[in-house]
């Protein structure tokens, strides 16, 4: 299984000295001035175990519709906050260790801009059987007053995913990360009946080693360890043939799959991802060019664009040690919507904004982790 510890990561190390600002599409801003490049609470977060009760769980309660500070109209939140935030920075936490081009990037950008970095949301990937699907990640989310909203479906991946809005919490505005505005949920499963049979055995060869390992998602998605026995890399092979997506799930589990910087709550000029994007690259990022490195909605309200996954060690159950994709970075700038438009700035809230996601995009935003993304940033 995967330590949180010690992974070997296989990356480039890109200048981190801050590119000339003025070369951005944006010139006509004041230029930034690069401020700390420590940023904010990127920590190792320990959970509060003794918190943790073995009776029954006080937030399964009703759910009140509310608006929050954050701008999302939905469900009020349940349960202990500080425990739900804990979780979410262990994930992060895992996150951020695997895989430094996201750390880089935080810290870069929050350096530059000087100011709190919000998440827009966070994307997990599973295996749509036996129990291992949306559904096993998306019990944490729902059981701490998250709302399912949009399904979306990816014929020619094999794919389907949900996305969750987070509850309402007053006064959330004021931290970073995962201590700011709760983030989306995006959740992902392969239709793994309508795989090959020889690549539905695969898979479901791991998922029954797990057992009940799916009701433990989250748990392990914190902690940084597969719920099933490492695998043998000729069938990890095999399955990258065939799904990528597959073999990605094999290798990372629950991982997160990636995290989202909001670019739009930005304060500077990289609030516009067009300059965002010229911004990572002047400073040695590769970004994924699947389609555009700009992924655009058909209303042109959504942006999104992702760098390429970065690489870690992996070794296999039959002693084969080789290098897999991890995980990646995303960006997205949700503009306002049309029917308020003429809103003064400081007014505008998240709800004002475009919400959900955009098949096409999302399909693009896949392929941060493929072999050809991947082939080209080593190039």
């Amino acid at each position: 299984m995967f330590s949180v510890s010690a992974p070997s990561i296989r990356t480039k190390s890109p200048s981190l000295t801050s590119a000339s600002f003025g070369s951005l599409c944006c010139s006509s801003s004041p230029s930034l001035q690069t401020k700390s490049r420590n940023f904010i609470p990127l920590k190792n977060v320990a959970l509060p175990w003794n918190s943790i009760s073995t009776g029954k769980r006080r937030y399964l309660c009703s759910v009140s519709a509310s608006k929050s500070e954050n701008g999302f109209i939905g469900s009020s939140f349940q349960g202990d906050e500080s425990f739900f935030r804990s979780v979410l920075a262990g994930m992060e936490t895992v996150y951020l260790n695997r895989n430094p081009t996201a750390k880089a990037v935080l810290e870069l950008v929050q350096s530059a801009d000087g100011e709190p970095i919000c998440y827009d949301h966070f994307a997990f990937r599973t295996f749509g059987v036996n129990g291992h699907g949306i559904d096993s990640m998306a019990s944490l989310f729902l059981d701490y007053g998250y709302t399912q909203k949009g399904e979306l479906r990816f014929p020619a991946k094999k794919l389907r995913a949900l996305w969750f809005s987070p509850p309402s919490i007053p006064h959330s505005n004021t931290g970073s990360g995962v201590n700011g505005p709760l983030p989306r949920i995006f959740i992902s499963e392969l239709l793994v009946d309508q795989i090959s049979p020889q690549a539905q055995e695969i898979i479901k060869k791991y998922v029954e080693v797990s057992a009940s390992g799916y009701k433990h998602a989250a748990l392990a998605s914190t902690l940084g360890f597969l719920t099933w026995n490492k695998p043998l890399y000729s069938e990890f092979e095999q399955l990258a043939r065939e799904s990528e997506y597959a073999a990605w799930t094999l290798v990372n589990g629950y991982a997160l799959n990636h995290v989202t910087i909001s670019t739009h709550r930005l304060k500077s000029q990289l609030r516009s991802i067009n300059c965002l994007d010229q911004f990572i690259e002047d400073n040695g990022f590769k970004l994924n060019s699947e389609g555009g490195i700009l992924k655009v909605s058909p209303d042109g309200l959504l942006l999104q664009s992702s760098t390429v996954a970065d690489s870690i060690t992996f070794k296999f159950s039959d002693g084969v040690t080789e290098s897999v994709p991890c995980s990646y970075i995303e960006f997205a700038e949700r503009l306002v919507l049309p029917q308020y438009k003429n809103l003064p700035e400081q007014e505008v809230r998240e709800f004002h904004r475009r919400d959900g996601f955009e098949v096409g995009n999302a399909d693009k935003i896949f392929e941060s982790t493929s072999k050809e993304q991947l082939t080209r940033r080593a190039a």
